[in-house]
């Protein structure tokens, strides 16, 4: 009996159709989300909120940045049981990925020292992001953990627009709190990541219908 490739990736938990290109699309966004903000971290000039909590635990209780990206993955991911979200394979590997790629790229990126440098890498991060963001996103294989909380919280009956600006304001005030990196890059983060997901979600939805 032939088994492909196809089929092994095929999964209750995956989207039918395109099984083997949604799974690269899948991988190779959480990937490059890590390493878009890796950029931003190293570019020392502001992290985004997620991240600004992250590093706050860092620098006050020990581990990497990407290993408590994963951690706090893992935990937002037990508040969707309340909200009874359901995670796709995306979710759980979003959970997996996303520090684990961050900590490799921080650990070969030599030190910024030079300023328009770290104002290059800094947009660079926050373009990679958008696009990454868009790239696992419209893989359509399940949302992130943040995502879900946000979204799940929205059906409950919030603003969506109140939701996403609670939770990233919260995290981000324990970050800074906590010892974390708040300044421009920050702000310039917030200020971008939206355009740029708009622009290129529609371009990597997997499942948009052709003109």
């Amino acid at each position: 009996m032939r088994v492909r490739v196809a089929d092994l990736l095929q999964s209750p938990l995956l989207p039918p159709g395109k099984p083997v290109r949604r799974t690269a699309q899948l991988l190779s966004g959480l990937t490059l989300y890590g390493i878009s903000d890796a950029l931003v971290v190293a570019a020392g000039l502001g992290v985004e909120p997620w991240d600004a909590l992250a590093q706050g635990l860092t620098r006050t209780v020990g581990l990497s940045i990407g290993v408590w990206t994963n951690i706090i993955g893992a935990a937002v991911l037990l508040l969707w049981i309340p909200l009874r979200q359901k995670p796709g394979v995306g979710t759980l590997c979003n959970v997996l990925l996303v520090g684990t790629s961050m900590d490799l790229t921080l650990a070969v990126l030599p030190p910024l020292q030079v300023l328009w440098l770290r104002w290059v890498v800094l947009v660079g991060g926050i373009v990679l992001n958008g696009f990454a963001t868009g790239c696992y996103l419209g893989a359509q294989a399940g949302p992130g953990p943040r995502d879900g909380l946000m979204t799940g919280l929205a059906a409950r009956g919030y603003p969506v627009w109140a939701v996403r600006w609670g939770i990233e304001l919260a995290v981000l005030l324990i970050g800074f709190l906590l010892g974390a990196t708040v300044g421009i890059g920050t702000v310039l983060y917030a200020c971008a990541i939206g355009p740029l997901a708009q622009l290129f979600m529609p371009l990597l939805d997997m499942d948009r219908k052709p003109a």
